[in-house]
């Protein structure tokens, strides 16, 4: 398998897991303390906010690579198995609906955005 096609199915399998961490984190059948963690871990896993800044050089870049997702995979240890598969479905299921939405929501943004600068930056005859 190409290096590139195992880091594509990796970071997939990241996002779902960080999806499925915050749907278990909402399941009565999860134990209080690994919910208050999960919701930690999937709110790090989704903020811009890094706990090492990525204009650093290689440092910038160990907390996305490495500790996020020790991070993730000891939450899922955390959270018994079958209750987790489910969550993981649930996850694969969403991102299945919400990617075509999600992408004309993006495009559309993108459209106003270029709209807006047009009006705003095209010129009038103010004689």
């Amino acid at each position: 398998m190409k290096v590139v096609a195992r880091l594509r199915l990796w970071a997939g399998s990241i996002r779902r897991d960080v999806h499925a961490l915050y749907l278990a984190a909402h399941d009565p059948r999860v134990p209080w303390y690994v919910k208050a963690i999960a919701i930690v871990v999937a709110v790090y896993a989704l903020s811009p906010i890094d706990l090492i800044p990525d204009f650093i050089p290689v440092l910038g870049l160990l907390d996305e690579a490495i500790l996020l997702p020790l991070a993730i995979k000891a939450m899922v240890y955390l959270i018994p198995p079958e209750i987790m598969a489910e969550h993981r479905a649930t996850a694969v299921a969403a991102e299945r609906r919400s990617s075509r939405a999600g992408a004309a929501i993006v495009i559309g943004l993108w459209v106003a955005f270029a709209a807006a600068l047009t009006w705003l930056f095209w010129p009038t005859d103010a004689s």
